[in-house]
């Protein structure tokens, strides 16, 4: 791992694991300001702090922060602002946020899901069968947790296979915190002008998926600009967390054999054994940033209105009021709670979907190369990320 010094506190982590500071401010403190490349903010690291947080829409505002320009960037009016943030959930308050995501909820509950499930697992199972046919070695990440989850998303949305090397592309660049920050936003306004044009098609000829979906039924209530934001956000969140899940929580396995065993061999085990990874890895650094709407007191420390105010995922779910052993991966504790999906109004709405790809994915890869083991080569983390992970994963079988 490198450069963890110029990483955020939240962000910085040693392997799986945050950073000791990052334990000692939620046991000694509670809540820190620290500096970000956005300016300083207000750590919490509780995870019952957290989630008071993360479910007070009214006191810890979401647009208000979407609104805030980032150093260094050039000025944009309020009506640019404003058509940047159409339809991405992640910047909207209620009541915008609750008429968005009422449209789409319907599309993500679990019965949905089960009906996409044969899909996936062809996915799921095309993927293996051509890492089998190459032979060892191979790199899990390009060549299972990244296109495993991209390939679903985007036949979910209705991306064209030939675009999907290029929103990969882009959406790395985003994410990059090591990037200077023109760069990624230059990265998001290509996303952005790629929506705008895949919403056009969309509209002149809806099909059967999600887009054309929400086209038919919703066109009237939703605009040009919604409708790219809903499925940039989709399209980014899809892949994003769910292909570092799989290639980090693989390497975790491989690294507990034991607890591998049984997600491979007992089918009881595989959804908790989801749910921990989910808490111990933790890889979306943090909820979505908020402003205080008025005075607030957390932890005893008071802080005033129009603060931004960020929460620490991983702080959290390693917090021992949460579990016992918190800092030890443990799949038999059943499926005990976190915040690695958020909580309150912006929970993940792809959750369900998350963990169908996961609960498929994770056996099948270990039940088809049994012997499976890293391989020479070096495991890269990728630590500027916003969503934590791995840049590559040699294995061998």
């Amino acid at each position: 791992m490198t450069g963890t010094t110029a990483l955020p506190l939240h962000m910085q982590r040693r392997g799986f694991d945050p950073v000791p500071e990052l334990a000692a401010v939620r046991e000694e403190e509670g809540v820190r300001r620290i500096d970000t490349a956005f300016g300083p903010v207000w750590m919490i690291t509780r995870f019952d702090d957290i989630r008071a947080v993360l479910g007070d829409a009214a006191r810890f505002s979401t647009a208000r922060r979407a609104m805030v320009r980032g150093p260094g960037l050039p000025e944009l009016t309020d009506a640019e602002i404003a058509r940047m943030r159409a339809g991405n959930l992640l910047a909207l308050d209620p009541p915008e946020h609750t008429r968005l995501r009422k449209l789409l909820a319907p599309e993500f509950t679990r019965s949905r899901m089960r009906r996409l499930r044969p899909r996936i697992q062809e996915i799921i199972d095309e993927h293996l069968d051509a890492m089998d046919r190459a032979g060892p070695p191979a790199d899990l990440v390009a060549d299972f947790a990244l296109p495993v989850p991209s390939l679903v998303i985007c036949e979910l949305l209705g991306v064209p296979a030939a675009d999907r090397a290029g929103f990969q592309e882009r959406t790395s660049r985003q994410l990059d915190m090591s990037l200077p920050m023109e760069e990624r936003r230059r990265a998001g306004l290509e996303s952005r002008a790629y929506m705008a044009d895949l919403v056009a098609r969309t509209r002149a000829d809806p099909g059967e998926e999600l887009l054309g979906m929400l086209v038919r039924e919703h066109g009237d209530d939703l605009g040009p600009d919604e409708l790219a934001g809903i499925a940039g956000l989709l399209l980014v969140a899809g892949h994003e967390t769910t292909s570092n899940m799989l290639g980090l929580g693989t390497l975790a396995l491989l690294r507990h054999p034991d607890q591998l065993a049984l997600v491979r061999d007992d089918p009881d085990a595989v959804g908790p054994a989801v749910e921990e990874l989910l808490r111990w890895l933790s890889i979306v650094h943090s909820g979505t940033t908020k402003t205080t709407t008025g005075e607030v007191e957390i932890a005893g420390k008071v802080i005033p209105e129009g603060e931004t105010v960020l929460c620490a995922l991983p702080a959290g779910n390693r917090d021992p009021a949460l579990v016992a052993d918190p800092e030890r991966l443990d799949v038999r504790r059943g499926a005990i709670g976190h915040v690695a999906f958020g909580h309150g109004v912006h929970h993940c709405l792809g959750a369900p979907l998350a963990r169908m790809e996961m609960q498929l994915a994770f056996p099948a890869l270990l039940r088809r190369f049994p012997g499976l083991a890293p391989a020479s080569g070096e495991a890269r983390f990728r630590s500027f990320h916003v969503v934590y992970g791995m840049e590559t994963l040699p294995v061998t079988w």
